[in-house]
């Protein structure tokens, strides 16, 4: 379990030097271009994914520290319980505890999540993201794709 949680580590400092460097470098609202449909801008998101429940006075702060931590203890357990032959799953819940954590550490320290990068097409921008959101969502990915592996496939 200690290699996987290793890969946590790794999330979470990647996440948390790039979000230090992005706000040294920029303001908020501030947009620099790199290529063709990607953008660094900074940003805030005080609420869940896509901003949900970004405007809701203050106490989703709280209420998402808590369901992050519940969450992350979760994923521990689960961890901890996987067979040593579940690699690509202990990889995949690896990558989401650590972008878990990593925005969990922004709420506590800022009240919010830093967010930095932009990609768009034409004038249609995904929402903005970090470090640790690619994270959560490339594990779940993986999560899922594990899920189709037959059985056998697993044992062998």
């Amino acid at each position: 379990m200690l290699k996987y949680l290793t890969l946590s580590g790794v999330v979470i400092a990647l996440d948390q030097a790039s979000k230090w460097v992005m706000t040294s470098w920029l303001s908020l609202y501030e947009v620099v271009p790199v290529i063709s449909n990607f953008n660094f801008t900074m940003a805030h998101n005080h609420g869940a994914a896509f901003s949900f429940l970004a405007q809701a006075g203050g106490w989703q702060r709280w209420f998402f520290i808590g369901l992050t931590l519940v969450i992350s203890t979760v994923l521990l357990v689960w961890l901890a319980k996987l067979k040593p032959s579940a690699k690509l799953e202990a990889i995949s819940l690896s990558l989401i505890l650590g972008g878990a954590i990593g925005n969990v550490i922004d709420r506590i320290a800022h009240g919010y999540v830093i967010d930095f990068l932009d990609v768009y097409i034409g004038s249609n921008h995904w929402p903005a993201f970090n470090i640790a959101d690619s994270a959560i969502c490339i594990g779940a990915v993986l999560l899922i794709l594990d899920s189709f592996r037959s059985r056998d496939e697993l044992s062998a």
